[in-house]
């Protein structure tokens, strides 16, 4: 369907979540790896993270969005294609810049997860304290 037409692309990340985003002019359908938004998100808020740069920059019914997400969960997930939703817009014209970097939308979120230190159970957690 969308094989030979002209696109544009942004590519997000958040925690272990990498979004490839493809911007397709049309109607405002968002596909994620193969299925409907309704359907690959349960929850309204994660739909409303996804949709955020469009809303900002009044761009909702202009373009479909096809991408494709791998790592992490749902919500570190949603924050990789809004990411990747921001960036690809940019590519369509630089006047959205100021909009999307006053609303934070064009950086990468830098929080991760702590490594696991030796003796612990966790990156903090250290093990139960017996008295005997």
């Amino acid at each position: 369907m969308y094989d030979s037409k002209p696109y544009y692309y942004g590519t997000g990340r958040r925690k272990h979540s990498v979004a490839r985003v493809r911007m397709y002019p049309g109607t405002g359908k968002i596909t994620i790896n193969g299925r409907d938004i309704d359907e690959y998100f349960g929850l309204e808020t994660l739909k409303l993270i996804v949709r955020q740069p469009m809303e900002i920059t009044n761009t909702l019914g202009r373009f479909d969005i096809v991408c494709t997400v791998a790592g992490g969960g749902v919500s570190g997930q949603a924050g990789a294609i809004r990411h990747g939703v921001a960036r690809a817009l940019l590519q369509n014209g630089d006047e959205m810049r100021p909009i999307l970097k006053k609303a934070g939308f064009l950086t990468r979120d830098p929080r991760m997860k702590e490594r696991k230190k030796y003796g612990l159970k966790a990156a903090r957690r250290a093990p139960q304290f017996s008295k005997r």
